[in-house]
């Protein structure tokens, strides 16, 4: 193909084809000079070198994105998902939440806790956000990789790739753990390959793979990845949330079995381990008894994994949600108690199964009702939690009315179908 070269070049304003876009995003970040103007020998330049670039690789675009959906979580033969398209600028939340502090290096973190973090990229993950830099959820979070993680965070703050760093501190990969992220901003060119992940956990004992929470082309996921990422894995930089408290962990024993969790890779067939354990401890407490007849033990056994899949059936999860394997999920529900109890043998349902719609009225302030409580343990069970500060109640409050209208947005619902309070098919989808 030939490339015309051009001496000067305006991307059109509303074009949307990948070479204008890549154009105009450029003129976005040029050098300002005094006066107001962007350098115009170097923008010119600038301008023409892009031109001939979009020109050239405007073709492959939409099949790099095309393969870049994909990923068992547990497969590694995935292809490379470097998002094509870039991010968009730091700003405050839009349509929803409150505005967070300014960006910056003394910025005021808000407190949270590793297993808060991955719960809320977990809620993502769950409803499938779609990629797309120009709109935002329900939350008021940009739908991209920085969006993703400036939710995860709960910054309460649209940030990029280039001011995430202020929020964190810089720590070594080894020293890795749930909530942390691998951050790549191209100095160069942000917008070529700058990209970032939320930690969730190893997923094998030589630390090469990780499972990764992201936002990519078509939708937010989690996915077992290369040590950091798929390209430009050098370049990759971990980060640790600067208000992280309580259920920091460790990455052996201790306490640290207790709260943050240590990674796929310490679960299935050949793990020893004290998190082995303490998995079976918790599982016992929630009623899964019957499935050891020695009690728990540091040695992964088929009892674990029926144990833990018979936990996971009763918070309504199927498929790879439910596959015997703890995730940070699963952990965090076992560790903190909030889950729903392991039926038992014989009983024909779970405790989060069918119940009868108590109507519109009870779903009011000042209200309080054991309904109201099991109703929020259903809401954080399906990943709608991230508004509870000490968890679900029984009497009703403004946190029980956001996570319920988040989870009527992530049924496609608007306006008055996504109020806040749970109709009859509401209530129906909940307790599916």
């Amino acid at each position: 193909m030939t490339v015309p070269v051009f001496e000067e070049y305006a991307p059109t304003a509303d074009c949307g084809c990948p070479g204008c876009a890549r154009r105009r995003r450029t003129v976005a970040t040029l050098p300002v000079r005094h006066g107001g103007r962007p350098a115009a020998h170097g923008a010119r330049r600038a301008l023409v070198l892009v031109t001939a670039a979009g020109v050239v690789l405007s073709c492959g675009a939409g099949q790099a994105a095309a393969t870049a959906a994909g990923g068992d979580t547990r497969a590694r033969a995935v292809v490379d998902p470097q998002p094509v398209t870039p991010q968009g600028p730091v700003g405050p939340l839009n349509g929803g939440g409150d505005p967070g502090p300014a960006p910056g290096p003394d910025t005021a973190s808000r407190s949270t806790t590793r297993a808060e973090i991955v719960s809320r990229a977990q809620a993502w993950v769950t409803a499938k956000v779609p990629y797309d830099m120009t709109a935002y959820w329900s939350n008021g979070y940009r739908q991209d990789c920085s969006g993703f993680v400036s939710m995860a965070w709960d910054l309460g703050t649209n940030e990029w790739t280039g001011s995430l760093a202020a929020f964190g501190t810089e720590i070594a990969r080894a020293d890795l753990q749930p909530g942390d992220i691998l951050l790549f901003h191209n100095l160069a060119d942000p917008a070529v390959g700058s990209h970032v992940t939320v930690f969730g956990g190893w997923t094998d004992s030589a630390h090469s793979h990780y499972l990764a929470y992201e936002l990519t082309r078509p939708s937010a996921r989690k996915a077992t990845t290369p040590m950091a990422y798929w390209s430009n894995s050098s370049k990759y930089v971990a980060y640790r949330y600067k208000g992280v408290v309580s259920g920091a962990g460790t990455s052996g024993g201790g306490s640290g079995a207790d709260t943050a969790f240590p990674g796929a890779g310490e679960f299935g067939p050949g793990a020893d381990n004290a998190y082995v354990t303490r998995l079976g401890q918790l599982l016992i407490a929630q009623g899964g008894k019957r499935f050891y007849q020695e009690g728990a033990g540091p040695r992964w056994s088929d009892a674990d994994r029926r144990a833990t899949q018979a936990f996971q059936r009763a918070q309504g999860w199927k498929g790879k949600d439910a596959d015997g394997v703890p995730g940070p999920v699963t952990w965090s529900l076992l560790v903190k108690g909030t889950g729903h109890g392991i039926p038992a043998a014989g009983s024909g349902g779970t405790p989060g199964g069918t119940v009868a719609y108590p109507g519109r009225s009870l779903f009011r302030p000042g209200q309080a009702d054991s309904r109201i409580e099991r109703l929020g343990d259903r809401l954080v069970s399906k990943g709608f939690g991230a508004h509870y500060v000490t968890g679900p109640g029984p009497r009703w409050t403004e946190a029980d009315r956001r996570n319920i209208e988040a989870f009527q947005r992530a049924q496609g619902w608007s306006g008055s179908a996504a109020d806040g309070y749970p109709g009859p098919e509401t209530w129906r989808r909940l307790f599916a």
